[in-house]
């Protein structure tokens, strides 16, 4: 049996235009939106759907003519007390926190999660999938399509922050006989997926 999960980045919103925490509550912006819906009807339909539980998620979902169950273990990186501001901002405030979060795995400066936390957080969800039959469908955060990528192939957990995840993309991952196999962010276009 192979198990195929097609893990979906969100369409584009004002906190990935401004590198912003995202707080799960910011909607896709009218751009976003008619992105997401001009892919609609572009991906095979899957056996189930899942969703991170934020808004950009779900709204990514439904734009694309899916029903997903928001599922927690899919949630974006917890950034504790930097939600809500940029990167920039951040950066001004606490350079060393942000130079520390970026360089070790471990560290979680801000309060909240660290990229280690939830690569194995989206790896035990991961592994639960691929005993799955058929296709998963999951709309999550960029994130958490860099901790499945980093989970599925045994990379180092340090590479976390050298994968770059572009918005309404797909990236496939197919399991069979306890590995994965990976397709690396195919853009929506019909029948491919």
């Amino acid at each position: 049996m192979t198990s195929r999960v097609i893990l979906i980045s969100p369409a584009m919103n004002p906190a990935l235009r401004q590198a912003r925490f995202d707080d799960g509550t910011t909607s896709l912006d009218e751009s976003g939106a008619a992105a997401a819906r001009a892919a609609a009807g572009d991906l095979r339909p899957p056996t189930r759907v899942f969703t991170s539980p934020s808004a950009r998620c779900q709204e990514t979902a439904v734009a694309l003519d899916f029903d997903g169950v928001a599922v927690p273990d899919l949630g974006g990186l917890d950034a504790g007390r930097w939600r809500g501001l940029t990167l920039d901002e951040v950066a001004a405030n606490e350079p060393e926190a942000v130079g520390s979060w970026l360089a070790d795995p471990d560290g979680a400066p801000h309060g909240g999660e660290s990229v280690r936390d939830v690569c194995e957080r989206v790896g035990r969800w991961l592994d639960i999938a691929r005993d799955a039959d058929g296709r998963t469908l999951a709309v999550v955060e960029p994130d958490v399509v860099r901790a499945a990528v980093v989970h599925a192939l045994g990379l180092p957990v340090s590479v976390f922050w050298r994968l770059d995840v572009a918005p309404l993309t797909a990236t496939e991952l197919s399991g069979r006989a306890g590995r994965w196999n990976l397709r690396v962010g195919s853009a929506l276009t019909a029948g491919e997926l």
